[in-house]
Formats: C-alpha cells, structure tokens, sequence
C-alpha cells in the first residue's frame, strides 16, 4: 500500500527545500501531503492545506495573525492550527507519518504537530537545532524522530541535501515498517530503571504475561515516562504499575531529566486501576556532563555512566515528596494502592552501598503513614523493592483486581 507522508513548513522561505523532500519520497514511490505554515509570503504554488487553512484551525484568519505584528505571537496562532490539522489528517486515514522542517520557528511548531500524533505514528523534523539544550525534554514526542539540518540555513547545497534526502527515506521507511498496536491481549504499563537498579520486572513480566496480558515496561529516564504518561492519558493501560518514581523526584527537585508536570496523573484521571511504589525515589538525577550542584556535593553520588549520574535526597526532601505524590494520588478515579517496601528502594540503599541512608528511608515510610491513609489504600511489606516478596504482594493485588472486575482481563481499554 502506497503511503502519505505530510510534509510541514514555510513554503514561502523554504520552498526549495520541502519540494526536494517531496521529490525524494516520491521517487521512492510514496505520496505527500503539503501543508504551508508560513505567514507573510505565499508559496510558489498552493499547497494541499494552505496558511489559511492553518490559520483558520488556529481560531484567526491570516489577515489577523499578521495583524497581531508579533512573530512569536503568530506562530503560536499557526502551531495551534497545524497541530489540529495534523490530528485531523490521521484521523480521517489521510497520512501515515509527517516530516516537518524549519529553524527555531519552524521547530517550535512542528514539536506541537508532533505531540498530536498517536504513539507509533511515524514523525520527523528535520532542523538547525535538532538535540539543543533549547528544546525541553516535555515538548519532545516520545517517539520523535529529529535529524540536524546541516548547512540548510539558507537555500540548497550537497551538505544540506543529505541530510533532507535520508529524512525523507527515513519517514517513509517507518510509515511503510511501522505496525499498529496488537490490542488482541490487555496490556499492563510498568515504570522501572535498568535491572541494575530496579529488577521487579524480571519477575513480574513473565508472570503476568502467563496470565495472558502483554506488559510494557518504561525506562524511567524521562522520555520513557513521558510516553508511559502519554498512553495512560490515551487508556491504552487496562492496569499500571507504576513502581519507579525517579522522574517524580526529579521533576520536583528541577532536573532536566524529568518526564514533565502530568507525571503520576494521567493513569489516575482516566480512572485505570493503578498500584504505585516509591522506586528510586531517593535519587536525583544529573545529566553525566553537569557537575554536580553544590547542595548536593557533601551527598553520596553514584556515577551511573557518562550519560548520568545521581545523587540522594535528604529526609526531609523525602518528606516534601511524599506530601507532593498523596496530593497527586488524591485525584485519581480509579483503584489505586501504594505499595511500600520497608526494606528500601532500589538497589544501591541496600547497607553497603552508595545511597545506603537509613534515616532518609525512615523519614520517607513515616510520611508516607501519616499522608497516605484515608486518600489511597496503603499496603507494607516488610521486605525491598528487589526482593521476591514484593513482586509476590504485586501479584496477588493484581489477582484480586482481576476477580474482582477491577481490571477487564478481556478488552484493552483503548478499544472501548
């Protein structure tokens, strides 16, 4: 099947550029839908979905936009309206994936048509600050795929060629390999870090995969919470268990390696049965080139890899945390237990270890007893988070949601 590939930008300033995109995906035998997000000039010839077009789903007529004399202020106009096009165009079986190219301008808008993609769906944007600290990891789509215009500042070259020839295989590639979601099995959505870390999963995949549901399981690392974030908000989940809290803390603490604000809200507020522990979350993360801050420096550190390195909250940080997560569990509609392992969190608190910090834990359980009862079912178990006895409690919570009709064991959410 012949696949369409939206094609997004300024076709007044970078017709050029977008038409040898177009060229190139249609060489390769795929179709291209156009859309023109520029605002003062015209392209070269109409586009399939115009600026007026783009600017009416953004609640103006262009005439207004440019009223507005503020170039910040218009685009925010026209990001609102491609982003609403492009969900529109999927909607309605119009494209299989989108590429978008531009600068700063252009990236700012094509980061929202990319937030309004379904997971899975193909997206790319081909820009001048592709992997800059300028773009904030909560614009990021979890699935995005973004490749550096090099040299394509201003008009074409071999250098900038390349870079456009190989984004626009590379969309049309995914569109054609790209697989839909098998929704035949419920699927549970599980939080974790790398087994070093964290290992409840070794134990309760296999497990509840014999029960015949499919599990995902999400590096908790920021993007992967933030896709995690996004499916539950979608209902793709028939149950989470949201067992690693890292991105929590570090959102709170303001490290970049955060999943942003909906993190702990979305499996909640669409009412999907959720069981959540505190997994790592004692550590705040750093990026592996940032030193590391001076309130942290008399702190135990653990220097994971050269892409990112920890360090320990305080107890009474631990405190602030537990407050802020009962506040957010509150809200929830659905079932929701935490469950609290007595015997520490993740891996290096054991005795003998890095993060070993007694007191820290012991002001974190004891926040969590006076803040927890009488918002969310509180469940202690008298053991780690690694060790068996915890993956068991997890079990047999899910046992009884199942038998209950808590979970539906037949249907995933998402088709309903």
């Amino acid at each position: 099947m012949t696949k369409t590939i939206l094609s997004i930008g300024t076709y007044d300033t970078k017709n050029a550029e977008l038409e040898f995109i177009q060229s190139c995906i249609e060489a390769q035998g795929g179709k291209v839908l156009t859309m023109d997000v520029s605002v003062l000039g015209d392209p070269e010839k109409p586009t399939d979905i115009s600026k007026h077009d783009v600017a009416r789903a953004g609640g103006m007529t262009i005439e207004e936009v440019i009223a507005q004399g503020d170039e910040n202020k218009a685009f925010r106009v026209m990001s609102q309206g491609a982003a609403d096009l492009v969900a529109q165009a999927w909607r309605e079986g119009r494209i299989d994936g989108m590429i978008a190219l531009g600068g700063t301008m252009g990236t700012d808008l094509a980061l929202d048509c990319a937030q309004a993609l379904p997971l899975g769906v193909p997206k790319f944007i081909v820009s001048t600050v592709s992997f800059s600290p300028l773009i904030p990891p909560d614009r990021l789509a979890p699935d995005i795929q973004m490749i550096l215009w090099a040299g394509g500042l201003y008009g074409l070259n071999s250098i900038c060629k390349s870079s456009l020839a190989q984004a626009a295989g590379a969309v049309l590639g995914a569109a054609k390999a790209a697989q839909p979601p098998d929704n035949s099995k419920p699927l549970v959505g599980m939080t974790s870090l790398g087994s070093s870390c964290l290992s409840y999963m070794k134990t309760l995949k296999p497990a509840l995969e014999q029960r015949g549901f499919e599990v995902a399981v999400f590096h908790s690392t920021g993007m992967g919470g933030m896709a995690f974030e996004k499916l539950a908000k979608e209902g793709a989940f028939c149950c989470v268990m949201d067992f690693c809290l890292q991105e929590f803390g570090n959102l709170l603490a303001g490290s970049l390696v955060s999943s942003g604000a909906d993190r702990l809200t979305s499996a909640g507020r669409n009412g999907t049965p959720q069981m959540v522990a505190p997994g790592a979350l004692d550590l705040v993360d750093f990026a592996g080139w940032q030193d590391i801050p001076a309130e942290y420096s008399d702190r135990p550190f653990h220097e994971h890899n050269r892409l990112i390195k920890s360090s320990v909250f305080n107890a009474e940080e631990r405190r602030r945390w537990v407050r802020d997560l009962a506040e957010r569990l509150e809200r929830a509609t659905g079932e929701t237990q935490f469950l609290l392992p007595l015997g520490g969190i993740e891996e290096w608190d054991r005795p003998g270890q890095e993060a070993h910090d007694p007191e820290g834990l012991a002001a974190f359980i004891d926040e969590a007893r006076t803040v927890l009862p009488g918002r969310v079912r509180l469940v202690e178990i008298d053991a780690h988070i690694n060790d068996a006895a915890f993956s068991e409690t997890a079990l047999e919570i899910f046992d009884r949601w199942v038998e209950s009709g808590v979970i539906d064991a037949g249907l995933n959410q998402a088709d309903v």
